[in-house]
């Protein structure tokens, strides 16, 4: 309630209460940035409690009884029966998605069916491996691909344009999975440079992670490369017809000179809108490469507990992934904002 100061009337106080609340709803319709930006956010969470949903209600139509899956075909009705009650599982489904949705904003992922251990506690150290995977391979995937993209444009119609455009259409159209076969027989099995699997531990040093990490991401590296090399030549391509360019072309400054100091910082926008795409798929995408690898991440993890039914464990990997995916994506939004000048200046 809005306090009443002695030299206020109460209907002064109302009346700047009104005014704060119209301040509030003006910021979501206006286009000031801060507007522009609460509104993304909004958007991000009305997507994520959509995602939320249909993660809950994928699980409880999966065909079979988690309780008979736990145990086994011989057991009992009463058995069964026993741990339903046990789990909860005897409710009606709407009241349970509201309970497992209120304990998840609260940061309560609930415990795994399958060995009663805490999934958040579960979950951190794995998230952490993906995240360190997909940092890694983002460290190196963005530099290329946007070097590739300049020398492309660079030496646009050559044969070396060509030669980047063939690789980039050949890396794009190959599954990650055949890929890191091929990574596996090359490295690991015919020259024996780098370990097959993935394995890593707290107690390794950061040179036997990056080793024991190599394969897989060189994997991501090759997956997500393609596609922001493409954007980037595309977008600077865009950039280099505009009229601005071709003054400072007039003028003879050297082709590099334009592309770096004029062109890029102009077709940065769709580039950070790849870019983000990109590095969350290689946080959501990372399931296939983790599998194969066997590296202990988030991935892996919830492979492991889709076989053994266990439903708490694969709704919060999902709902984190899809987290990840669109906190990325609002990440992108805002930086494309602040870094276009017409979407700042019309803010």
């Amino acid at each position: 309630m809005t306090d009443v100061l002695p030299d206020q009337s109460p209907h002064d106080s109302k009346a700047a209460a009104i005014s704060d609340r119209g301040h509030s709803f003006g910021l979501l319709r206006g286009n000031s940035l801060s507007g522009l930006i609460l509104r993304r956010l909004l958007l991000g969470i009305v997507l994520l409690w959509a995602i939320s949903a249909v993660i809950f209600a994928g699980t409880q139509i999966l065909p079979g009884d988690v309780a008979t899956a736990m145990l086994g075909q011989q057991a009992t009705p009463q058995a069964v029966e026993n741990i339903r009650k046990e789990l909860g599982l005897e409710r009606p489904a709407l009241q349970r998605y509201v309970e497992w949705l209120g304990n998840a904003a609260q940061g309560d992922l609930g415990r795994s069916y399958s060995n009663r251990q805490d999934i958040a506690k579960s979950i951190a150290p794995r998230l952490s491996n993906t995240l360190y995977l997909a940092a890694m391979a983002a460290l190196f995937a963005i530099p290329i691909a946007i070097l590739l993209g300049l020398i492309s444009v660079l030496y646009a119609g050559t044969i070396i344009d060509r030669g980047i455009a063939v690789a980039t259409l050949s890396t794009i159209s190959l599954p990650e999975f055949f890929v890191a076969y091929i990574l596996i027989a090359y490295f690991a099995i015919s020259l024996g440079l780098l370990p097959s699997s993935a394995i890593v531990n707290p107690g390794m040093s950061g040179w036997q992670r990056l080793t024991a990490i190599a394969l897989p991401c060189m994997t991501l590296v090759i997956a997500v490369t393609g596609h922001m090399v493409r954007m980037t030549r595309a977008s600077l391509l865009a950039v280099m017809s505009s009229p601005y360019i071709e003054t400072a072309q007039l003028k003879g400054l050297p082709r590099w000179r334009i592309l770096l100091k004029h062109a890029l910082p102009n077709a940065l926008s769709p580039v950070i809108n790849v870019v983000a795409l990109n590095l969350a798929y290689l946080v959501v995408g990372v399931v296939v490469v983790e599998v194969i690898f066997v590296y202990p991440g988030m991935g892996q993890y919830m492979v492991d507990h889709v076989s053994k039914r266990d439903v708490p464990v694969v709704q919060a990997c999902g709902l984190i992934f899809a987290s990840v995916y669109i906190g990325l994506n609002i990440i992108a939004d805002v930086i494309v904002i602040l870094t276009n000048p017409r979407l700042r200046h019309s803010a």
